[in-house]
């Protein structure tokens, strides 16, 4: 199923008028050497399971956008998190400032790659919460059924989905989808007042499973 997020711009989702968009990265941008808005939408999720029980859930959703100015080796900056016109005219004019009577011209646009590094597939949609939770469960029951000495075990699950949109004021535009998922495993194990802890980092590209981990040991 394609996610309409994914294939949505997000001067659209805004609700934004292009030409009136473009009027004002024309406008602040007027006589810098380099600049472009950057506009970014995201989903985050984290699952915590701690000593047999779920002890954390979060899911947040967060948008925003920057309008970058450069004058020779002066830099303008802008940003908000409410993606508006009135909010990207405040931008152009916070940017246009640092501008200071200077005439550059525009670096030229980079070039396009054409290589997609990811799908557009959001890992916080499947699989769902239950199925999430009941992995670290087994996580906890498959570490302490290794070894009688542990003592405590924490594994949490973590995703994010982002969206970005990066426009120009030559016309030029760009986009991409960034997936992260994020496994961490911590045990404690021990007798009496001899114990160690470990940990355990994964990450990967939610497309491919089979790609190699981060790992940590340490002892105490």
């Amino acid at each position: 199923m394609t996610n309409q997020l994914a294939t949505t711009s997000l001067i659209d989702r805004a609700n934004l008028d292009r030409d009136a968009v473009r009027r004002e990265i024309a406008r602040g941008l007027e006589g810098a050497d380099d600049g472009e808005l950057f506009l970014e939408y995201g989903q985050t999720e984290a699952l915590m399971f701690d000593n047999g029980r779920l002890k954390q859930a979060t899911y947040d959703t967060s948008q925003g956008f920057g309008l970058r100015a450069v004058k020779d080796d002066a830099v303008g900056y802008a940003h908000s998190s409410d993606v508006s016109l009135p909010a990207l005219i405040r931008a152009a004019d916070a940017v246009h400032a640092v501008r200071g009577g200077y005439s550059g011209s525009l670096a030229a646009a980079p070039s396009r790659t054409n290589v997609r590094l990811y799908g557009d597939d959001n890992p916080l949609d499947a699989p769902g919460f239950e199925a999430k939770v009941k992995l670290l469960a087994e996580i906890d029951a498959y570490v302490r059924d290794k070894d009688p000495r542990v003592r405590q075990v924490s594994a949490s699950l973590s995703a994010t989905w982002q969206v970005v949109e990066i426009l120009r004021p030559d016309g030029e535009s760009y986009r991409d989808i960034r997936p992260l998922v994020r496994v961490n495993v911590s045990v404690v194990a021990g007798l009496h007042r001899n114990q160690g802890v470990a940990r355990r980092r994964r990450r990967r590209d939610p497309r491919s499973p089979g790609q190699s981990g981060i790992g940590s040991c340490a002892r105490r």
